[in-house]
Formats: C-alpha cells, sequence, structure tokens
C-alpha cells in the first residue's frame, strides 16, 4: 500500500478554508494526482483540508470520506515559551529540543519538560491510537513498530490533512521520536509525503518513506511555494 499524506493548500484560518492562491496550488496539486493511480480519498474534516481535496476529488471521479481523528493537533498549544512567546509544539525551537539530547530517543522524547504535560501525552496517543486503527481496517495491524500483513494490500490512498498532524503521524509510522520530526522537518503546504508499507515478506509490512513533501506540481506549473507554517529563513 502507498499512503499519501498531503498538507491542505495555502491555508485562510479565518474563514476556514484556503487562499485563492491555495486553490491555484490545489488545482496543480490534482492534475498531479490524477495520474497517481489513488483508489481512495480521505480527509481532516477542517474546511481547508476538504477545499483542497475537492479539487482531486473531481479530478479522479472519486469520493472523499472524513476521518475526523486527521484534524489539526489543536490541544498542542504552548502559551509562552520565551522569548518566542505562543507556539504549537510542532513549531518549538530546534535549539530547545535538541539541547536535551539524552532525551531524544522514541521511547523517551515525553521526558523533555516541555512535552511532559499530561494533555500533550493525550493528544499524541490519540493520534497514535487512530492512526493504528485506521491501519487495520486497510490490513495491518501494528505489533511494536513493525506492521502484521492481515491482507495484502495494493492500493493508494491519499490523506488530506495539516502540518502538525502530518508531521506526528509519520514519526509514529517511521518509528523516529517526535520532537526530532518535529524540529527537523516541516510540510509546506500542498506538499505530498509518501510512505510504502513495504511487504518483505508474507507476513510483516515497514513503513518506508519514499519521499516527502514532494512540491513538483508547483514547479510544473511555475507557482512559489507558501511558507505558511514555517517561521523564519526561509529565503
Amino acid at each position: 500500500m502507498r499512503l499519501y499524506i498531503i498538507r491542505h493548500a495555502e491555508p485562510d484560518y479565518e474563514h476556514n478554508t484556503i487562499t485563492k492562491k491555495g486553490h491555484t496550488e490545489a488545482k496543480a496539486l490534482a492534475k498531479r494526482l490524477k495520474n497517481e493511480g489513488l483508489t481512495r480519498l480521505y480527509s481532516s474534516p477542517l474546511g481547508r483540508a476538504l477545499h483542497t481535496a475537492d479539487y482531486t476529488a473531481k479530478a479522479t471521479k472519486l469520493k472523499v470520506k472524513v476521518e475526523d481523528w486527521t484534524h489539526e493537533l489543536s490541544d498542542l498549544k504552548m502559551d509562552s515559551v520565551p522569548p518566542w512567546g505562543q507556539l504549537m509544539a510542532w513549531d518549538l525551537p530546534g535549539e530547545l529540543i535538541r539541547e536535551k539530547r539524552e532525551h531524544l530517543r522514541h521511547d523517551t522524547w515525553h521526558r523533555i519538560p516541555l512535552f511532559g504535560q499530561k494533555k500533550f501525552r493525550a493528544e499524541i496517543a490519540r493520534v497514535h491510537k487512530n492512526s493504528d486503527s485506521f491501519l487495520k481496517r486497510h490490513g495491518y495491524k501494528r505489533t511494536g513498530g513493525k506492521y502484521r500483513v492481515l491482507k495484502p494490500n495494493r492500493e493508494r490512498i491519499a490523506v488530506f490533512c495539516h502540518g502538525g498532524l502530518g508531521t506526528t503521524w509519520l514519526a509514529h509510522l517511521l518509528e523516529i521520536p517526535l520532537p526530532l520530526v518535529w524540529s527537523g522537518f516541516w510540510m509546506a503546504p500542498s506538499s505530498v509525503t509518501t510512505v510504502l508499507f513495504d511487504e518483505r515478506s508474507k507476513k510483516w509490512a515497514t513503513p518506508r518513506c519514499i519521499g516527502f513533501c514532494d512540491l513538483s506540481h508547483l514547479h510544473k506549473e511555475g507557482l512559489p511555494v507558501s511558507t505558511h507554517g514555517i517561521k523564519a529563513n526561509f529565503y
């Protein structure tokens, strides 16, 4: 199975949709995905993801099914991070995260004080639980850090979601410490990240990222990359 984790196009947060530029990005994305052989489309319930997915739905003639659990992680807001002020957890500067290197393992990252709050742990656990349930419906049962193949799956599934949710999900799939993914990766608006469930045996599948933050559809159409969601030094 190939899983396409797609961040919504440039957002208009105030109106729960995408900007005029975002609509142009979504159209370019749909042109690319039309020839990808997609078999299923899923989306976050939020307008900016749904309105991005609409273009691909029309291009592929597939219906979009809403997966409520893929909404953005609004409970991960940090009220005050001096001197940066209010930030989402996935926007924390890497200099803060990497100063506690002894905690940057997949099973110990929650010991970093900034991530030790009960609400943070609960929100991440929710994503993990729902990811595991979602993948089990598609033939893969998580066992430890790998997936038992319940039934072979050759589908190509696109999930239109969000930057925070997308990087959190990717860390879970790839068994990478979450803070390192948050501080070391960024999903641009309308970008495509592809995860292959690599079945090297009949029993097990292991997620492998075979493409991260692909923006070839924008480059093909001569469109600039939106910087929404990255805080500094993009250019």
